[in-house]
């Protein structure tokens, strides 16, 4: 596989399938890699995974994979509405970064509403679950150049 995408699950991904199971689901986060790696196998993309609750880790991983990777899906968690640093950490790098949402952030509490990441990135998916990494993946398979 020639072309790699880089999956970064930000804080609380960790505890998927058990934390508020009535907004997340019940899927695990391993669960959830292997339904992208599935995809991305059918797409012959190589995916790499990383998941971290700490904002700097976070942003040591996404300047690392300007060199490494075609693109970025990356799900921000809460850092998505308070995170300047993680903001300009996606500005920073020069390959394309989707940000995805589980949850719809525009129907849930109103500090949600807006995210600090989503302009500086490609495009921002949210509300559809799983699907969405999907589609970031499908979107970055269609518009990167392999690495």
């Amino acid at each position: 596989m020639g072309k790699s995408i880089l999956v970064i699950h930000g804080p609380n991904m960790n505890r998927l399938g058990l934390r508020e199971p009535e907004i997340y689901g019940r899927e695990t986060l391993e669960e959830l890699n292997e339904q992208i790696r599935r995809r991305a196998a059918q797409l012959g993309v190589a995916v790499e995974f990383f998941q971290s609750n700490h904002e700097g880790a976070l942003i040591d991983r996404l300047q690392a994979a300007a060199d490494t990777a075609a693109g970025v899906i990356l799900n921000p968690g809460g850092l998505a509405h308070t995170s300047v640093a993680l903001r300009d950490a996606v500005a920073s790098i020069s390959v394309p970064v989707v940000e995805v949402h589980l949850s719809n952030i525009y129907a849930r509490e109103r500090f949600r509403h807006r995210s600090l990441v989503s302009g500086a990135c490609a495009g921002a998916i949210s509300g559809l679950g799983a699907a969405g990494y999907i589609l970031a993946l499908e979107f970055l398979d269609a518009r990167t150049p392999e690495r």
